[in-house]
């Protein structure tokens, strides 16, 4: 066999891209190399996961069960979050010094705060999935705002005490690499798309698409807003959108606000199929790790308009020629660019087939070499 890898992944229970990208290139991993794989994950062991996973693959789950923290109050809160971390702190290390992997892949999540520590011989390779933008942001709202900002100071602080000890720091785009400064060990690898589809869309049906999950962050209350200004001018266009979580809340947020022409859809393990009926992609987020579902829409011969948010739109999109950037949060601008394509057929065909060959950059195999490759260089 070839180089132990670890990666830690947490859970794989819902529709998300951080499991998604893991997944795959976990999968890419364990089929096309001679790699021996391994995962860790944290949540709830007895529970089917979302995402499969090839069979060559070994596995452990602690069953710490972070995710639980989330309903507790606060102080209840910390306190069993110092309890699961040490008993994650101590598994980790028995389970890395039992298999030597050469190489131990961290998210940066809770690991990061001891992995360093761990003497197992393994390489340390943290890959963050978020941009530094909003990362470990403190929001409490019974704090002073001043007093969220002191303590966000310092969990960054902290965290970049512990990123500097890395081997390697992947992160996702050029335009976050820029925030993280004073850091020698950077790497920026974007993510890679699952499929390159030999069929496209025409860009013809009336159909526009968005795709996230029911979150504030993803901004679909900012695109219902806009919608509502797009559907006045033209009521025969409808706009779907696809995504995990619960959308009771953007239900409402449409019939209050009287827009009609949405549809609010659950996940979908086909999506490439819906990009293939739409005729444009619209991403409204307010923040992005790095933007994937405009690479998948793109590759489906789909032009793209995004809010030109923090990070990764703007390392995706080239303005004006397989799609359209405008100013973040601005609801007015997104409706007008909307309007554009809409009534640019010509214009929405040409930004397509544009978008279709510059998705080729982000394919598996123009990605997935690039780890490779990093990998084998830390181990020589």
């Amino acid at each position: 066999m070839g180089k132990k890898i670890v990666y830690v992944v947490g859970g794989l229970l819902a529709p998300n891209g951080m499991s998604q990208v893991l997944s795959q290139k976990i999968n890419y991993l364990a089929e096309y190399t001679d790699y021996e794989l391994y995962m860790i994950l944290t949540e709830k062991a007895e529970m089917p996961w979302y995402y499969t996973i090839s069979s060559k693959v070994k596995y452990v789950n602690f069953n710490i069960n972070f995710d639980e923290l989330d309903t507790m109050p606060l102080l209840k809160k910390m306190w069993n979050y110092r309890k699961k971390q040490k008993k994650y702190k101590r598994m980790f290390t028995d389970y890395l010094m039992s298999i030597r992997p050469d190489i131990t892949v961290s998210t940066c999540r809770r690991e990061i705060n001891f992995i360093n520590d761990i003497k197992d011989g393994s390489k340390k390779v943290g890959e963050i999935h978020f941009n530094k933008s909003i990362y470990r942001k403190a929001k409490f709202s019974f704090l002073p705002t001043f007093i969220n900002k002191l303590i966000s100071h310092f969990w960054i602080k902290s965290f970049i005490i512990q990123v500097k000890k890395l081997d390697k720091f992947i992160v996702l785009s050029d335009e976050d690499s820029k925030q993280w400064k004073g850091l020698n060990n950077i790497v920026v690898i974007n993510n890679p798309i699952k499929q390159i589809p030999k069929k496209y869309s025409s860009c013809k049906n009336k159909r526009a698409i968005a795709v996230g999950r029911y979150t504030w962050q993803k901004g679909f209350d900012l695109l219902i807003d806009a919608w509502k200004i797009v559907e006045k001018k033209h009521n025969d266009w409808f706009l779907d959108i696809y995504g995990g979580g619960q959308n009771d809340y953007f239900v409402d947020y449409a019939k209050i606000n009287g827009v009609e022409n949405i549809k609010f859809n659950n996940a979908t393990e086909d999506i490439y199929s819906k990009y293939k009926e739409s005729s444009l992609f619209i991403m409204s987020s307010r923040y992005e790790g790095f933007g994937l579902v405009l690479a998948e829409a793109m590759s489906c011969g789909l032009p793209v308009i995004s809010f030109d948010c923090p990070c990764g739109p703007k390392d995706i999109i080239e303005d004006g020629v397989n799609g359209l950037l405008t100013k973040e949060g601005n609801i007015k601008i997104l409706a007008e660019k909307i309007c554009y394509l809409i009534e640019n057929e010509d214009k929405r065909i040409e930004m397509g087939s544009k978008a279709k060959v510059s998705a080729l950059r982000f394919k598996e195999e123009s990605i997935i070499p690039t780890w490779i490759k990093l990998f084998n260089d830390l181990t020589l």
